[in-house]
């Protein structure tokens, strides 16, 4: 498909998981591709890297700038960048429950801010925020990081009834469990990993996880100006763990 052909488009966090896997299928597709990620090294061409961190406004505002400069112009914000936290709402300080909420929350608040202005003047402007099925579905050990996509959840319906009158559409995906390099670092201080891995497969009715390019394929069509009609939605990416209630096994 080439529906990007021509667009311009931002991903934050894009340096690996599923900002990389949609940077990536963008660029495919026809867009021009600039990530935004604390570390972006190893974002080869043709995608275009800059450094940003998504607590600093500063910061942010200078890369978005840069970026869409790069660019020339803007038509797609995808705000990914976000971190994970673990625990019951007693297991984490204040200091983590705020650090937590400035990158998942604040830091889309940041990086749309900045991106406003130049989607404006965009024919076909779109953002999609990374949302989580944590934010419709309660999930064991996950308060803070559910808390804050709750957050994200609603901060996409309120900005998608701010901006629709400007031409700018809004909306979310809600992926599962990801196989990304999070879901890595946090099977490796399990206990038993292959156990806990299993646990997590187990808790989707497909019996795995997503995958990074399956969370990207649907950012890609939120975001696709074949989408026109597609605003304050939340499209859920996670194996029937929403919407399915399926009998045990042998049941």
């Amino acid at each position: 498909m080439t529906d990007f052909e021509g667009l311009k488009a931002l991903v934050t966090g894009g340096a690996s998981g599923i900002g990389r896997a949609t940077a990536e299928l963008l660029a495919e597709r026809g867009a021009q591709v600039a990530v935004l990620d604390l570390d972006p090294s190893s974002v080869e061409k043709p995608l275009l890297g800059f450094r940003a961190d998504v607590t600093d406004d500063a910061s942010v505002r200078t890369a978005v700038e840069s970026a869409v400069e790069a660019l020339g112009g803007l038509d797609v914000l995808v705000n990914n960048a976000g971190i994970g936290a673990q625990g019951t709402v007693e297991d984490n300080d204040d200091d983590e429950w705020h650090r937590v909420y400035d990158v998942n929350v604040l830091g889309m608040v940041r990086a749309t801010r900045a991106a406003l202005p130049h989607l404006r003047r965009s024919e076909h402007a779109a953002i999609v925020n990374t949302c989580s099925i944590a934010a419709t579905a309660g999930l064991p050990q996950r308060a803070l990081y559910s808390a804050t996509k709750g957050a994200v959840y609603s901060l996409t319906l309120a900005m998608a009834a701010d901006h629709v009158r400007e031409g700018v559409r809004v909306n979310c995906v809600n992926p599962g469990t990801v196989d990304t390099p999070w879901i890595g670092r946090l099977l490796g201080k399990a206990a038993d990993p292959v156990a806990e891995r299993a646990a997590l497969e187990a808790r989707q009715p497909t019996g795995r996880l997503v995958s990074a390019p399956e969370v990207a394929l649907a950012i890609a069509y939120l975001a696709s100006p074949l989408s026109g009609a597609t605003t304050g939605t939340s499209l859920a990416v996670d194996g029937g763990t929403q919407g399915l209630r399926l009998r045990p096994v042998g049941q």
